[in-house]
């Protein structure tokens, strides 16, 4: 038992040191990209013509916000299809609008637009940094990018006191245009954002030409509870699946070509060039069917294959049972929860559900199901996107969490672990993922 603990003790100080570092999808994608190329990955890029061995780990990147990263397997396409495991790298935020200089009062704010459905409420009085990507020409009048990070706190936005707004407690709102841009100095006079990150990160001779950054919380994840049995960080949703899905895939010891895809945009909408409902993923198995000379058509390909969306499901709130449909209230350190919904918010069918039951058994993993309340709406993910473009059988699961969407986010210690063992038992897998017809 002791052992055990230890294990997922580790695993989530290495899930705690991941989400750290990773403010932003640019930032994740560089952090993942690490961690393969660390485990024997090789980046290659998708202006190259690709040389694929078998038995080769290999990754690519688009935007530096989207990331792919895939085995090939030792055996043909036509006989395993293609392994898949889905997440996404982006998370809720304020992003910093292009000219964002504010001054009121003689307080510097910068102005904000909200990235995704965020819960705003917990943005107040916490201690912000900003972090993101930086377009600038160097000395020579050369386009470059870097990432940049302010690494310590710059930034807050704070309460109005329950003196000057007695309706705080139960009627207050939250305006996104006035209520939330961020102080970060007292200021007699109006400065220049841009002069700012040119001091802050450029070299003499280097200029600011646009930036994509957004505030996030300083607070590093942390194990927390009596028993040390809940984990608590920003941006769970859904960095704790990029990570997952990574640590899987290198984990993992198969023959069949399996793959991992962290898209970029999920929460809003995933239609672009490096989103879920863009061409990305597609491109690759494309090249993956290309260099596989024994492979059947992509269609039969994607037929024997299977995509496991994972996107972290709802988790029952002791306060607000009565929001969860009965018989469908997933718990924390429950196991992953199979997400269902028959409007196809979620890909899941009875064959694919089965699939995943029959692997989690395999590695004694518990599994739970969401539904929602019939009267309530709920999410969606890369999953029911990914499958339309591709035709491929799929999947939505997710650990169960709390607070999703707040700057903070709660979630059950034992957990990713668990789903880490299920996904490289699901990579390990050999043969075709079918479910048989019967016929009389």
């Amino acid at each position: 038992m002791a052992t055990k603990q230890n294990n997922t003790e580790i695993f989530n100080r290495e899930l705690g040191d991941f989400i750290d570092q990773s403010p932003t999808p640019f930032h994740a994608v560089s952090t993942m990209s690490e961690m393969l190329t660390e485990a024997g990955f090789t980046g290659l890029s998708e202006a190259e013509e690709w040389s694929l061995q078998q038995g080769g780990k290999y990754f690519v990147t688009r935007n530096g916000s989207s990331l792919i990263a895939f085995v090939a397997g030792t055996d043909s396409l036509a006989k395993t299809g293609i392994r898949m495991a889905g997440a996404h790298t982006d998370s809720p935020c304020l992003m910093v609008k292009p000219q964002p200089e504010l001054l009121n009062n003689q307080y510097y704010q910068l102005g904000v637009e909200v990235y995704g459905g965020a819960l705003l409420n917990p943005w107040f009085d916490r201690d912000l940094s900003i972090a993101g990507r930086l377009i600038f020409t160097d000395k020579n009048g050369q386009l470059k990018q870097k990432l940049v990070n302010f690494d310590e706190p710059v930034a807050m936005i704070p309460s109005l006191a329950i003196h000057l707004d007695r309706e705080a407690n139960s009627g207050r709102t939250v305006n996104a245009q006035t209520d939330i841009p961020p102080i970060l100095m007292q200021a007699q006079e109006k400065q220049d954002f841009q002069q700012l990150l040119r001091e802050r990160f450029l070299n003499d001779g280097e200029q600011v030409m646009d930036y994509e950054l957004c505030f996030y919380d300083v607070q590093q994840a942390a194990t927390l509870g009596l028993k040390k049995e809940f984990f608590a960080s920003a941006r769970l949703d859904n960095l704790l699946s990029c990570f997952v899905a990574a640590k899987a895939l290198i984990e993992a010891q198969t023959d069949s070509t399996s793959l991992i895809v962290c898209n970029d945009h999920e929460e809003v909408g995933s239609v672009s060039s490096v989103g879920a409902d863009g061409p990305f993923l597609e491109s690759v198995v494309e090249r993956l069917c290309q260099a596989d000379s024994d492979a059947a058509n992509k269609a039969r390909v994607l037929g024997s294959s299977l995509l496991i969306s994972c996107d972290n499901a709802h988790a029952v709130h002791p306060n607000f049972a009565s929001k969860h449909d009965n018989g469908h209230s997933p718990l924390l350190n429950g196991g992953p929860v199979i997400k269902v919904n028959v409007k196809q918010r979620y890909a899941t069918n009875g064959v694919t559900a089965s699939l995943f039951k029959q692997i989690c058994a395999a590695v004694d993993v518990p599994v739970q199901t969401f539904v929602s309340r019939s009267d309530l709406g709920c999410g969606s993910t890369i999953g029911p996107m990914t499958s339309a473009k591709l035709g491929v059988p799929t999947l939505d699961v997710g650990i169960p969490q709390l607070a999703m969407h707040s700057c903070r986010e709660v979630t059950g210690s034992a957990d990713p672990q668990r789903l880490t063992a299920v996904l490289t038992h699901f990579f390990n897998l050999t043969g075709k993922l079918q479910v048989e017809l019967e016929t009389e």
